[in-house]
């Protein structure tokens, strides 16, 4: 597959990512305080989704370990926001078992190409290592905020979600360069100013008498 194609996939996932996040800052700046509305989650699917094809096809075991681990958080807040059973039933199968007919899909003779995935010439293992441990503390930030909204029995993004987003940025940006990668560089960016603005929100409204 040419490049270009595999780097379209990796931006229009990217475009949705970073479009969730403005959506959510401009209901935030409207309230004051920090939002989550359901279409943040609605598009955090879909471009997971693509984004776990753009790691595959770049054969980038970092990026698909991310994505995979958060997929299913995604739904779960659906789930929390009520919004999940409103989707046809046929659709609600469709997005649970699309991560399998990927993974199908890529089977090379009934196998993975592991050793594409863990052995690739360019991603030496320190970069690998790197990569993982980047989206290990990216992803800490959805399972931290999946288990603060069971928690409080609603879906919401607590001070905790900002502080990891922005940690686990700034370490994927740091892999990113290294990694010579535009689609991950351009997302993190903007992503890493949005995680901040959001920090600042949180601490206005704490500091004010409620």
């Amino acid at each position: 597959m040419s490049n270009w194609i595999i780097y379209s996939i990796g931006f229009f996932a990217q475009i949705l990512f970073s479009s969730r996040l403005i959506i959510q800052w401009l209901y935030s700046e409207k309230h004051k305080r920090v939002i989550t509305p359901t279409i943040f989650w609605t598009l955090s699917l879909i471009a997971s989704l693509l984004l776990f094809i753009y790691g595959y096809l770049r054969d980038d075991f970092a990026i698909m370990l991310g994505q995979g681990l958060t997929y299913f958080i995604y739904i779960r807040n659906l789930q929390l926001q009520n919004e999940w059973e409103k989707f046809p039933k046929w659709l609600q199968w469709f997005i649970l078992l699309m991560p399998t007919f990927v993974i199908i899909y890529y089977f090379n003779n009934n196998t993975i190409d592991v050793e594409k995935l863990f052995k690739n010439e360019a991603i030496p293992f320190w970069l690998l290592t790197l990569g993982i441990v980047s989206q290990v503390v990216f992803t800490l930030r959805f399972v931290y905020q999946w288990l603060y909204s069971e928690k409080q029995k609603q879906s919401s993004l607590p001070l905790g979600f900002w502080l990891l987003s922005l940690a686990g940025s700034i370490l994927i940006l740091t892999y990113a360069i290294f990694r010579k990668d535009p689609v991950l560089f351009t997302g993190h960016i903007l992503g890493a100013i949005i995680y901040i603005r959001n920090l600042i929100l949180i601490h206005k409204d704490a500091s004010q008498p409620h």
